[in-house]
């Protein structure tokens, strides 16, 4: 294959969530907002791999943009617990070699994706929790924050609605962080104006990849979900669950509720499915979404991209924020099925 054929196969594809369409019609506002979010972080994210970088930097830039962004759960913006508190998780791998990294229960570190990585590349291990996450990452010399910087006015809201609402029960949403330098147009109403619910809204934000050498990443990020026990962790941390890449197979980053997709081992399924059964990423991604997943009422949906560079982008929500960027070529973004 020539470099130029090499080249035009990368493709870089994200998720910001899935969920329920908002109660009241979103405004055309709000929903370019959130496009035009996807868009330029797919933009930003996609040059690495225009300029023949590696999936892995690409997923990883693609994942911290996300957790900078406030319209996802991840990061500055991210969901509450039932204390009030933030606890952040993340996940990244590397397909050449299956090298992995994971964080969960974060509450300083401002980029999580960033200390999964360090994880996978600066340690033994693949995943470290709470204050020994919280540890490294200082060792590392990554950048920490005070807890507040997470927090914003209209999760505060949330989280005070379905604590009277539901006396108790969790909402499933995520969401995410600052602004990062990306200049991107909020609604004016912030999340209240939403394309999907956010009070039921799956959070997590992910990105899937293959560069121009053939190899694939994958990385996972979120906040959680509004009003959880403290101590909670769902799947977006969990290699084979909310995150997977093998350069045989494919590469995925789920959102959903995250116990389901821990109980399914979804990420994993698929690329077993492709490897084992000759399923193609289509194939095994919607078996996964649409069948096995409703056996156990598992709601959400992923990103998946395979060494062919095929895109797939199954989701068993009314939708999902996503899209997709293949060198050379302008982003792809949808909200609704």
């Amino acid at each position: 294959m020539t470099h130029a054929a090499q080249a035009a196969q990368a493709v870089l594809a994200i998720h910001g969530g899935a969920g329920a369409m908002a109660r009241a019609e979103a405004s055309d506002e709000a929903r370019k907002a959130y496009e035009t979010a996807l868009a330029e972080i797919l933009t930003n994210a996609g040059r690495i791999l225009e300029q023949g970088g590696s999936a892995l930097d690409a997923v990883t830039e693609a994942v911290r943009l996300l957790e900078e962004c406030p319209l996802f759960n991840a990061g500055h913006g991210a969901v509450l617990t039932s204390a009030g508190t933030h606890e952040l998780d993340a996940a990244i791998m590397d397909g050449r070699d299956l090298k992995s990294g994971a964080v969960a229960g974060l509450k300083t570190v401002r980029n999580p994706v960033l200390a999964a990585r360090a994880v996978m590349e600066h340690s033994q291990h693949v995943m470290f929790v709470a204050d020994g996450a919280e540890a490294f990452a200082q060792a590392q010399g990554l950048e920490r924050v005070a807890p507040e910087f997470f927090s914003t006015p209209l999760r505060r809201e949330q989280l005070e609605r379905v604590q009277r609402a539901e006396s108790g029960q969790t909402a499933l949403d995520h969401d995410a962080g600052a602004s990062g330098g990306v200049p991107l147009s909020f609604p004016a109403d912030g999340q209240k104006d939403a394309p999907l619910d956010e009070d039921r809204k799956l959070g997590t934000v992910g990105a899937v990849a293959l560069d121009a050498h053939g190899n694939l990443a994958a990385a996972t990020s979120t906040g959680g979900m509004t009003n959880k026990q403290p101590g909670r962790v769902g799947d977006s941390p969990i290699i084979g669950a909310g995150c997977y890449a093998n350069n045989r197979t494919c590469a995925v980053s789920t959102t959903g509720t995250g116990e389901m997709f821990i109980r399914m081992v979804v990420a994993h399924d698929i690329s077993a499915r492709m490897e084992y059964a000759g399923a193609s990423l289509e194939e095994a991604a919607h078996t996964v979404v649409h069948e096995k997943l409703l056996q156990i009422d598992g709601r959400g949906g992923l990103v998946a991209v395979d060494a062919q560079g095929n895109v797939a982008m199954p989701f068993n929500t009314e939708g999902m924020y996503r899209g997709f960027i293949r060198a050379g070529h302008a982003p792809v973004v949808a909200i609704y099925a």
